[in-house]
Formats: structure tokens, C-alpha cells, sequence
């Protein structure tokens, strides 16, 4: 049975993809693009290089850190290291994969809330990747998105990623308290890149997602701060 809910959050945020090589680049868009962005995107090249120093950096200038480092492992070894996640401090959410089952993700949801209630500290929010939005658009697809967000919500999960293509499909299943990222954000006409089931901010906002994540869009922009000012318009 579908809940009945309004499909738009008041407000949809962007979280900025710093999706560089070096702590120089990363503190580069931190400094020119906060506080009209306030959540940073720390993925895996950047985390690799200078992960941890680039969220004390963002922490500092007072942002928040998206850690998306799509955890997939034996629940054992993930909820080890989602204890680490909350040790770090200073991350407001991090990711796993839904695919990883049911186990894996209660495990990491009990072991994130008892590290942070043992350091007395706010737990992250814990955001399941449904399925990439490199791929392909097919039938299969969506069924597949609500059947792993059910899971996810089960484990106690805050909020899944998922495309625009599934955001206004687990709006009508889900209601309105589930936390959904979207990546795939691109503008009309723009380039693809290895992205497949894109879509506009305004279309983001419009289908329910609570956030929208956006990198070489601004990052390669000519003016980084004026189009993430056109986006933020775009989506409040």
C-alpha cells in the first residue's frame, strides 16, 4: 500500500562533490564555495589522499562532510568500520551498499549508535547506495530500488541514494521521513559523462530529494561560486 505524501520537501540542499585529487584543490572549493554550500562530498580519491585532513578542514570552516566511501563487506568488518567513521568525528553521514544485506546494514546501524553513545557524541546518518546512477535506465530497475530501500529502512538505515528516475516511485512507498540523496545532477544540455539516469536540480527538487550531490558541474564551471549560487535558486 503507497503512503500518501507530498512529493516536495520544503527545501532540497546541494552537497558539493569534491571529487579532486589534492587537499590544495579540495580547500580551494571549501574556501570560495562555503557558507553558500555547507555540505562537503568526501568520496574515495579524495579520502585516499587526504581524507582526514580535509574533514578536519571542512569541520573547522564550520561545513559538514558527506563520507561516501560506499562500505560492502562482511557485517563484521563494516560495522568495525563504521565505529571508525564515528571516531573520526565531524561526519554527518556516510554510505554502505544495500546489496551488502539486511545483516551487514543492521550491524552497522548498532554499531555506529553505541560508538556514539559511548563518546556522547551525535551518531551519522547512515545512507544506503541503492544502485549507481552509472547505470542504465531499464524496467528492472526501479522494482529492484524499492526492494533494496525496504531493506534499508528494516536495518534502521536514515535514507538511501537514489536517482531521480526512483525518488518520486519511494516518496508514494516510503512517505515522507526517508532521507534520499540524488546524484546524477546535471543541467539541461550538459554533458553526461559516465553518468546514465540523470536529471535537472529543478527535477531533483520536484520528485522529493532531500539533497542533490553536484561535482564537475561546478568544479568545472568558470565561475564555481555563481553556479552554485544558479543551483542553490534552483532548488530552495
Amino acid at each position: 500500500m503507497m503512503r500518501t505524501t507530498n512529493h516536495e520537501p520544503r527545501t532540497t540542499e546541494l552537497i558539493l562533490a569534491l571529487d579532486v585529487d589534492s587537499f590544495s584543490k579540495a580547500k580551494y572549493f571549501v574556501d570560495l564555495l562555503y557558507p553558500k554550500v555547507k555540505i562537503f562530498k568526501v568520496g574515495l580519491q579524495l579520502f585516499i589522499a587526504r581524507g582526514k585532513k580535509i574533514i578536519r578542514y571542512i569541520r573547522e570552516k564550520g561545513g559538514k562532510v558527506f563520507l561516501d566511501l560506499k562500505f560492502y563487506d562482511i557485517p563484521n568488518t563494516v560495522a568495525n568500520a563504521s565505529k571508525e567513521v564515528v571516531r573520526m568525528g565531524g561526519i554527518e553521514m556516510f554510505t554502505l551498499h544495500t546489496q551488502g544485506g539486511l545483516e551487514m546494514m543492521r550491524r552497522v546501524k548498532e554499531a555506529a549508535r553505541e560508538e556514539a553513545l559511548r563518546l556522547g557524541i551525535k551518531a551519522p546518518l547512515i545512507i544506503g547506495v541503492t544502485l549507481l546512477t552509472s547505470e542504465a535506465q531499464s524496467s528492472k530497475i526501479t522494482p529492484l530500488v524499492i526492494s533494496l530501500t525496504r531493506a534499508a529502512r528494516t536495518a534502521g538505515l536514515d535514507g538511501v541514494v537514489a536517482s531521480v528516475k526512483e525518488t518520486r516511485c519511494l516518496r508514494q512507498v516510503f512517505g515522507g521521513d526517508l532521507i534520499i540523496v540524488t546524484p546524477g545532477i546535471r543541467f539541461a544540455g550538459g554533458e553526461k559523462g559516465d553518468q546514465k539516469r540523470i536529471a535537472t536540480p529543478e527535477e531533483a527538487r520536484k520528485a522529493g530529494s532531500n539533497y542533490i550531490v553536484i561535482g564537475r558541474p561546478i568544479l568545472e564551471a568558470q565561475g564555481p561560486l555563481i553556479t552554485a549560487r544558479k543551483i542553490i535558486r534552483k532548488i530552495s
